[in-house]
């Protein structure tokens, strides 16, 4: 079974102001990344997720 990269868009926190940052997890599925029980190495707990993309088109997109 292949694991597509899982590129999760989030800000640091619920500011207008706050930096929008980009994670790329190949090592889990998105079932796994939106369990809210998983915990996600660099991504803090307070973060607000914005977008969620599946594959490697996704990276240094949603306006970075």
């Amino acid at each position: 079974m292949y694991i597509f990269p899982v590129v999760v868009t989030f800000k640091t926190s619920n500011r207008a102001n706050a930096k929008t940052k980009q994670k790329v997890i190949r090592n889990k599925n998105v079932d796994e990344v939106l369990d809210v029980n998983t915990k996600i190495p660099g991504i803090p707990e307070k973060a607000v997720i914005t977008h969620i993309g599946l594959g490697e088109n996704f990276i240094g997109k949603f306006g970075l």
